[in-house]
C-alpha cells in the first residue's frame, strides 16, 4: 500500500506573540521561512522574533521602527494624522485604537520600550502616502507632513523614507533586523485598495468619534 503524505513546509515550534498582540493573526509563510503577521489600517504590531510584518498602503502611512542594538521592532498603519477638535476622556481612551498617527506613534513607541526597546538605539522607516484617493483631500500628503514633523520633533532617528507618488505600496518589514522591502502596485486590480481606504475613511466618520474625520 502506498501512503499519500502531504510534503509541504511545516512551521516549526514558535513562540507566541508579545502580550496584547494575541487578536492578530500571524501565520507560517514557507517562502519566508518566517511567521507573518499582515498589518491593517488602525492596527500595529511590535516583536522581537525573526518573524516578518506587512502591509498594504495607500494613502496611509506606516512607521516602521526597530531597535538596532536589541532586535525589537514593530510597524503601524494609520489613515489619519491626528484627530481635529478638542481630546475628551472618551477620545483619549475609547476607539481611537491606531487610527490617528499622533496615537499610532506613541504606541509603537511605548509598547517597543516596554519590551525592552531604548529610545537612544530606535531607527524609523517611513512609507505610504500615495495621492491615491483622488476625488478626496489629499489626506497622504497630510499624513506625509505629520509624520515628518512628529519625527522632527521627537527627534528620532529617520535612516529611510518612500513617500508620496500616486500609486499604493506594498510593505515587507522584519522587526528582529529592521529590513523593509517596499513594492509599487501598479497593476489596475489594485483599485481595490482605494475602495478599502474609502470604507474605512466613512467607517470612521460614522463611528463613536465623530465629527474627526474630514472626508471632503
Amino acid at each position: 500500500m502506498t501512503l499519500l503524505t502531504d510534503r509541504r513546509p511545516t512551521a516549526p515550534g514558535r513562540a507566541p506573540a508579545l502580550p496584547g498582540f494575541e487578536h492578530l493573526r500571524r501565520y507560517w509563510d514557507p517562502t519566508q521561512s518566517c511567521m507573518t503577521v499582515k498589518v491593517l489600517p488602525g492596527e500595529f504590531y511590535v516583536s522581537n522574533q525573526h518573524e516578518l510584518v506587512t502591509t498594504v498602503l495607500g494613502s496611509c502611512v506606516a512607521a516602521c521602527i526597530h531597535d538596532v542594538r536589541r532586535g525589537i521592532g514593530g510597524m503601524n498603519h494609520f489613515m489619519l494624522p491626528e484627530p481635529r477638535g478638542e481630546r475628551d476622556s472618551w477620545t483619549s481612551t475609547v476607539g481611537r485604537a491606531a487610527r490617528y498617527g499622533s496615537d499610532a506613534m506613541e504606541q509603537l513607541i511605548n509598547t517597543i520600550l516596554a519590551a525592552g526597546g531604548q529610545r537612544a538605539d530606535l531607527q524609523v522607516k517611513i512609507f505610504g502616502g500615495g495621492r491615491v484617493l483622488a476625488q478626496l483631500t489629499d489626506i497622504g500628503q497630510r499624513n506625509i507632513e505629520f509624520v515628518q514633523r512628529y519625527i522632527a520633533t521627537e527627534n528620532l532617528n529617520l535612516c529611510a523614507a518612500d513617500l508620496g507618488d500616486v500609486y499604493p505600496r506594498q510593505v515587507q518589514f522584519f522587526p528582529h533586523t529592521g529590513r523593509a522591502r517596499v513594492r509599487l502596485l501598479r497593476r489596475h486590480d489594485d483599485v481595490a485598495l482605494v475602495a478599502d481606504e474609502s470604507t474605512y475613511l466613512k467607517r470612521l466618520a460614522n463611528d463613536p468619534i465623530k465629527g474627526e474625520v474630514e472626508l471632503f
